[in-house]
């Protein structure tokens, strides 16, 4: 493999990864909302999936983002009588989004743009040190 190609998977790696660091951004800021009439459902939680893409002009395989789909998990419900979005029992239904789990998953996103991001100033380096000795 040659510099150009990993600088590309690299790259394409970085893209997935902001595409999932702004699902989990859009599942925390929906953490606390609820529905817009009594009764409704509430944000659901959104999830992201990654596939591989041969990209044939480059002739290497590259990291997309499969789809981005939603939690189907149940709602949490609160005792709140007195929120408009309770339903005839008092209860009203929260997102199904885990901020712990959502943190987690920005971290591993972080850490990941990260060690991409690593490897382009890799490449990068080593191809200015090859354009210095051809000087």
């Amino acid at each position: 493999m040659d510099l150009m190609q990993s600088l590309m998977i690299s790259t394409a790696g970085m893209k997935v990864q902001g595409e999932r660091l702004r699902v989990v951004a859009e599942n925390l800021a929906n953490a606390e909302s609820v529905a817009e009439v009594p009764g409704g459902d509430p944000y659901r939680r959104k999830t992201i999936t990654f596939r591989n893409e041969m990209d044939r002009a480059l002739g290497l395989e590259t990291v997309q983002v499969d789809k981005v789909g939603v939690d189907r998990s149940d709602f949490r419900l609160k005792y709140d009588p007195g929120n408009p979005a309770a339903d005839d029992k008092g209860y009203v239904k929260l997102p199904n989004v885990n901020s712990l789990i959502e943190m987690t998953d920005m971290r591993e996103a972080q850490r990941s743009y990260e060690a991409n991001l690593k490897a382009i100033e890799v490449a990068r380096g080593m191809l200015q040190r090859t354009i210095d000795l051809l000087r």
